[in-house]
């Protein structure tokens, strides 16, 4: 079922908690006490019940990211416990593998087979090749990971601090950016908060390098206290259940069902980090010359590079981030956005006012086949960050596509969570080039959960592998690069006048700036996650920070915990971040066949559509990539981004 989001309380989540688990439970016991052995008597019921349990995590789990309530969030989480206890419970049942166990396999087809597969697969994970104690172990520490999970994003999400800083500090940042802040305790000063849209600002342009460095270690030990432990004991029991179920360590276990492997993500790494050092390190000497204009004698480090950035982003391209955030005002974004997505993928959008909503910021719309005009899907923003709001950008899948027993089809919702500067008396919400990139990311998300046409709820979206996941939101980036489609929509926001076409120029340009620096980050992450996976169960924490710290060629900030808050470590991407590196291989990619035939092209737009946006998890995402490309995929449109020849 879908539920009205507009109208949740506290004991609504927790009555559609009950309801959910219990219609599931009817299901799963259909599915066990069925005497047949047909797909339809023993595994579809089991689908069905997983189809419930994932409707209601688009309601409770779905509006603790969100909502303004406390008491509702609070409600989301235990929800998301209680949900995710369910399903892990479900695949350690005996009696679920021998309902599984008993379908002949040789009699399916298409989604069925696939379906069982993956049935067969996930209750070997759960261990019911051991014997009863280990199940039984297995379990324990499964639910107890859970636990740990939500506690770890709740205290990233609640986390708060400051830096109060005099306004005279901020004066080449924006008027509006000096608006948006609060007064501070002390008279005189203003709040600079840990929010994106006054932490990047600040790191990005705040002369005072000592308030950098404070306002850095601020952010850089959020929710460290309490979340340290969480992620120690979440590492020991990873590596305990790799053991026990027999593989060498929790990254081995984690990748099985992705794409990759440890050796090809090896691979990976070792073909990039020799070019991209050599790279980074000469765009470090640039960075360290700029630095010591300023500060004779010191040395460049993590607080710097943004600051610097900046500096040689004005002095080598001409470009200012606040007049380039003047002609990407958010409405001009969003209106540029489906009107580029529109023509090239054959869909047209319809904003919708009477759409049931969780708060008042939140836009909605429809989405329809600009042919067939067919309805297709909704998706939701929330754009404006407020307390206790999901701090970063994501997208959600909210509902799931699926066709029901009477032969309707459920569409699919997705909903993007952003967190951009608020308009202001003066100004519309303005954004910096990188932030309208990363919401043209998100909306990449949404068209994969939107566009897709799998009538199988398991299958519909982007429920693919999760190394494949960001490929289709990283493809989208490369919209907001090009020339012409950005002469399209940048328009300053008072006056009207499109964006120069020196501005645009200097922006393409300014593209690979730093490049060599930034994607090393990437490596810094990817690596970090999968030390900490592959270094037993009780791995030295800092150690393994430092060590991987080396690939971004700059100090380590002292007396700082990133693992803290690094959301991915504990939100499904553990021993997988080294998937936002190996997606934007597949992204650029699929991509150098737009810039090949046209970057507008409807015909590219439609094959990509149907081979990759509608097919969802139905294909292996291989498949998908050979079906778009007609070839298979390589590494020559990441690496020549990159500069560097292997």
């Amino acid at each position: 079922m879908t539920y009205d989001l507009s109208s949740a309380t506290a004991e609504s989540i927790t009555e559609a908690t009950d309801s959910a688990i219990a219609a599931a439970e009817s299901l799963v016991s259909e599915a066990i006490e069925s005497p047949g052995s047909s797909f339809e008597e023993r595994i579809a019921p089991l689908d069905g019940a997983l189809a419930i349990i994932d409707d209601a995590t688009g309601y409770g789990p779905f509006l603790s990211n969100f909502h303004v309530d406390r008491d509702v969030r609070d409600a989301g989480n235990d929800a998301e416990q209680r949900l995710s206890t369910w399903l892990t419970g479900l695949l350690a049942r005996r009696e679920v593998f021998d309902a599984v166990s008993a379908v002949d396999a040789s009699e399916l087809a298409g989604l069925q087979r696939r379906s069982h597969e993956e049935w067969v697969r996930d209750l070997r994970r759960a261990g019911h090749a051991l014997e009863t104690s280990e199940r039984e172990r297995v379990l324990e520490l499964r639910q107890r990971l859970i636990e740990l999970q939500v506690e770890y994003a709740r205290n990233v999400s609640e986390y708060k601090d400051h830096l109060e800083v005099a306004p005279s500090d901020l004066e080449p940042l924006p008027t509006a950016y000096v608006e948006s802040l609060e007064p501070g305790e002390t008279e005189g000063t203003v709040k600079v908060t840990l929010d994106y849209p006054a932490y990047v600002p600040f790191m990005e342009q705040a002369p005072n390098r000592n308030q950098r460095r404070q306002l850095q270690h601020k952010y850089l030990n959020r929710a460290v206290d309490s979340n340290r432990p969480l992620l120690e004991e979440a590492l020991s029991i990873r590596s305990e259940l790799a053991d026990i179920l027999g593989y060498e360590n929790w990254a081995d276990f984690s990748m099985e069902v992705k794409m990759a492997n440890p050796d090809a993500v090896d691979d990976l790494y070792a073909s990039v980090v020799p070019g991209l050092t050599q790279l980074g390190l000469d765009e470090r000497a640039v960075l360290q010359e700029l630095l010591e204009e300023d500060h004779p004698g010191a040395t460049l480090e993590p607080w710097d590079r943004n600051y610097y950035h900046t500096v040689q982003q004005r002095r080598d391209y001409g470009l200012d981030p606040n007049e380039v955030a003047e002609y990407f005002p958010l409405e001009r974004v969003i209106d540029g956005m489906l009107d580029v997505t529109g023509e090239v993928f054959g869909v047209s959008y319809v904003e919708l006012d009477d759409y049931p909503t969780w708060h008042e910021d939140v836009r909605a719309y429809r989405i329809d086949d600009s042919t067939s005009g067919e309805a297709l899907a909704y998706f939701l923003l929330d754009l404006h960050p407020r307390e206790g709001k999901y701090t970063h950008a994501a997208c959600w899948d909210v509902v799931n596509r699926r066709r029901n027993p009477d032969g309707t089809v459920r569409l699919p919702v997705a909903a993007v969570a952003g967190n951009f500067t608020r308009p202001t008396a003066s100004t519309p919400s303005l954004l910096k080039h990188d932030e309208a990139v990363t919401l043209w990311h998100e909306f990449g998300h949404v068209l994969h959960a939107c566009l897709t046409k799998v009538d199988h709820q398991r299958f519909a979206g982007f429920d693919t592998e999760w190394d494949f996941v960001e490929a289709p939101s990283q493809i989208m980036e490369n919209w907001m690069w090009n020339a012409e489609v950005l002469s399209r929509f940048a328009k300053h926001y008072d006056t009207g006048e499109p964006i120069p076409q020196d501005m645009v120029a200097a922006l393409v340009a300014a593209r690979d700036q730093n490049i060599g620096l930034l994607t090393l980050r990437q490596v810094f992450l990817g690596k970090y996650d999968l030390m900490m996976h592959t270094a037993g169960s009780s791995p030295d924490l800092d150690e393994l920070q430092a060590a991987a710290n080396e690939y971004t060629l700059l100090p380590l900030h002292d007396d700082t915990f990133f693992a803290g808050s690094f959301g991915h470590l504990m939100g499904g991407y553990d021993a997988g971040y080294y998937g936002y590196l190996w997606a934007n291989v597949y992204g650029d990619d699929m991509f150098s066949v737009f810039e090949d035939e046209g970057v507008m092209s409807p015909d590219v737009g439609k094959r990509y559509r149907t081979e990759v946006l509608e097919r969802g998890s139905s294909r292996d995402a291989i498949d998908l990539l050979r079906a778009f490309l007609g070839r298979e995929p390589n590494a020559e449109a990441f690496l020549a981004k990159l500069g560097i020849n292997t």
